[in-house]
């Protein structure tokens, strides 16, 4: 029998995971997370240009801890007016049915980083936090450009890795991936952007947000001129990895920079002025929004 080096048996071990995945995405047979359901009606309704707030409101109020969260989120320093609301259809007027769209579908999206076993419950909030942080400052940095709406920008941040959640799901039953990390991140790395595009074509996300759980790892990516939101989802990643190992590149090879308006020749975007933005973007995320 032929000795096999360690590093051989991780390489088959890897392909033959990712070529059982991929078979199962192909066939339908792989279970990818589901957005919870008052997410999906909100998303569905307001995609109808004949719905009207009412009807949203209606669906909100079915849920009295979303329609809590809207109401401190609308009171928030983000969005608060000059007088205090109380109630969902207050809360609609001053953020719009298409804001609060994308707000909902952020708020619920928590809910699907969970795991039964624990050590894959702890990735996944790891991911979880990971997401929250490159959501907080992709929001920041959209809403320096007219051209994006920061709250896409901030669901674009939210969703980029959610193409890892099904291959952490399916670890949960193989044991010997749980127990080597590094062969499972080399997984993800390989199949996240395939699986985040099924995910969100799944949920009939619009073409911009899939773009960015496809695309956001080819930091060479160069469609256009013109900067996008995948453009804002790699440097909000960048910016949230300075100091881990990943964050070594070369910003002067990064065309979403320079699309964005940034010097080639900064190491770091300076956010000092937009913490306390950050901060709450943060904590609407984590339910901690301060009124």
């Amino acid at each position: 029998m032929r000795y096999q080096h360690p590093e051989e048996n991780e390489v088959i071990q890897i392909e033959q995971f990712c070529t059982e995945i991929l078979e199962d995405l192909a066939n339908n047979h792989l279970v990818l997370p589901t957005l919870p359901e008052v997410a999906l009606k909100i998303r569905e309704v307001v995609d109808d240009p004949n719905t009207s707030a009412a009807e949203v409101a209606k669906i909100i109020v079915t849920d009295a801890a979303l329609s809590a969260r809207l109401i401190k989120i609308a009171n928030s320093p983000l969005y608060r007016g000059r007088h205090p609301i109380d109630n969902v259809q207050m809360a609609l007027a001053r953020l719009g049915i298409t804001l609060v769209r994308n707000l909902v579908t952020s708020l619920v999206m928590e809910q699907i980083f969970q795991a039964t076993s624990e050590s894959v419950d702890r990735r996944m909030r790891k991911l979880w936090e990971q997401s929250t942080q490159v959501a907080a400052i992709a929001y920041v940095l959209a809403g320096r450009i007219d051209t994006f709406k920061a709250d896409e920008a901030w669901l674009g941040g939210l969703i980029h890795q959610i193409g890892s959640l099904p291959i952490l799901m399916r670890a949960e039953d193989t044991p010997e991936l749980l127990e080597n990390e590094m062969v499972l991140d080399k997984i993800i790395t390989q199949l996240s952007s395939p699986l985040g595009k099924a995910i969100l074509d799944s949920w009939r996300f619009p073409p911009e947000l899939v773009a960015v759980t496809a695309e956001h790892n080819d930091l060479q990516r160069n469609p256009k001129s013109e900067p996008d939101l995948v453009d804002v989802v790699i440097v909000a990643k960048l910016q949230s990895n300075l100091g881990e190992m990943e964050s070594h590149e070369d910003w002067h090879t990064i065309p979403a920079l320079a699309k964005l308006g940034f010097s080639p020749d900064i190491s770091v975007i300076n956010l000092e002025e937009n913490e306390t933005e950050i901060r709450e973007v943060k904590a609407i995320l984590e339910g901690k929004s301060t009124l």
